[in-house]
């Protein structure tokens, strides 16, 4: 089974995201994903690693995956990262459908009915545009259900009750992000800590703990400032706060972790086993990672086996695309110690169905995976056909 095609598929909207489809000479294809810098990942996969994989044996994931790595000395979530990742991706995905089975019985076979999902509450166009994760690039409200980013800043009991209609009980918000001190990150304002606060102290007044509450800090702060902040969350009983500092200061993580009760998570901006083991080392409760950003399954799977034996969970982040959703659910399946899921009801909703078929359902809460090969996720053809996908083909001559 050689490789025989490789082709890349660049949406209009959301700009951020990249598909690769790995096709092989008796016609099967893989389907992988990749977020950010789509632009630079198409240019990867088409000027480095296809001369790596085309005429190859699809069925050598491993060594066709250290093959794409950069060289050896790079690591993190860079363009080279999330290309491999992607290509790997589809090498799994085609893995699934060689075998006529779901990727999660690759892994071991599933070990629950489903994974329970928490909302991360952004609209259908957050950070659809480019990388920049800030205010301006957070979307404009549509008009349509689910612009949960504009809700949980103006109407944040209702869309908490809305969720617990749905089944979710666990909920992310990140009102701190629009706090003046936020573009540099060196401290935040009293009276601007006191409106970021305001959507938990709401929740928390009319719905007790019936909602799990998580804060998302997204990297922003010093530590005297996440420092800051977490101290004035800790009445607020949250579920975690994310990314709290710039994660790869392992050092300062460190230092905020024994400094308060709060706990803590992130990592999805780290790749490679070894940023792992740094952010684990700094005792962190909630290590997450990105399948489609650190290295894809066979990282995630290394990184869940690093958690586990220091004793903690994992979670996989997904505020991106619907081949994340679906490899992360299989992995969330199929490992014991993922405790939920992280989805956007918006871009679930509103956004993946017009990108591929095939997500993953999502019942009462809890996401559920059916028997279909590999992960599952196919692309529309109105994706395919649109005169404004950006479609670029490497082949075996």
């Amino acid at each position: 089974m050689k490789i025989a095609k490789i082709t890349t598929y660049r949406p209009e909207q959301p700009a951020t995201l990249i598909f690769v489809e790995v096709e092989t000479n008796n016609g099967l294809i893989g389907l992988g994903e990749t977020w950010f810098g789509a632009e630079t990942v198409e240019a990867e996969i088409h000027g480095r690693l296809s001369q790596s994989l085309l005429g190859q044996d699809a069925c050598k994931i491993t060594r066709l995956t250290r093959d794409t790595r950069p060289y050896v000395g790079a690591c993190g979530t860079g363009a080279e990262m999330r290309a491999s990742s992607a290509i790997e991706i589809a090498l799994w995905d085609l893995a699934g459908k060689r075998f006529q089975a779901p990727l999660v019985e690759l892994l071991g076979g599933s070990v629950r009915a489903g994974i329970p999902v928490y909302n991360t509450c952004a609209g259908q166009d957050y950070v659809s545009n480019s990388s920049d994760v800030r205010p301006d690039n957070f979307g404009q409200e549509t008009g349509e259900k689910f612009e949960d980013l504009k809700a949980f800043m103006e109407r944040p009991v209702e869309l908490a009750e809305s969720l617990l209609a749905m089944g979710i009980s666990s909920m992310k918000i990140w009102p701190f992000d629009f706090a003046s001190g936020a573009r540099d990150g060196e401290d935040i304002s009293g009276p601007d800590l006191k409106r970021a606060l305001e959507p938990f102290e709401a929740i928390r007044a009319a719905l007790g703990d019936r909602m799990a509450l998580k804060a998302e800090l997204h990297g922003l702060w010093s530590l005297t400032a996440a420092l800051k902040i977490c101290r004035a969350l800790e009445p607020l009983a949250p579920d975690w706060v994310e990314d709290p500092v710039r994660m790869d200061r392992p050092d300062q993580l460190a230092e905020l972790v024994a400094q308060t009760d709060c706990p803590i998570a992130g990592g999805e901006t780290l790749g490679g086993v070894g940023q792992v083991q740094g952010l684990l080392a700094s005792g962190i409760q909630y290590p997450i990672v990105d399948v489609t950003w650190g290295g894809g399954i066979e990282f995630a799977r290394e990184a869940a086996a690093l958690a586990g034996a220091k004793g903690r969970p994992i979670a996989f982040h997904d505020c991106s695309g619907p081949v994340t959703l679906a490899v992360s659910t299989h992995l969330a399946h199929a490992l014991p110690l993922v405790r939920e899921q992280e989805i956007t009801r918006a871009f679930y909703t509103h956004v993946y169905p017009r990108l591929v078929h095939g997500l993953p359902s999502l019942k009462n809460g809890a996401l559920m995976l059916s028997d279909a090969p590999g992960h599952g996720v196919k692309l529309t053809t109105a994706l395919r056909s649109h005169p404004r996908t950006k479609v670029r083909l490497s082949a075996k001559s």
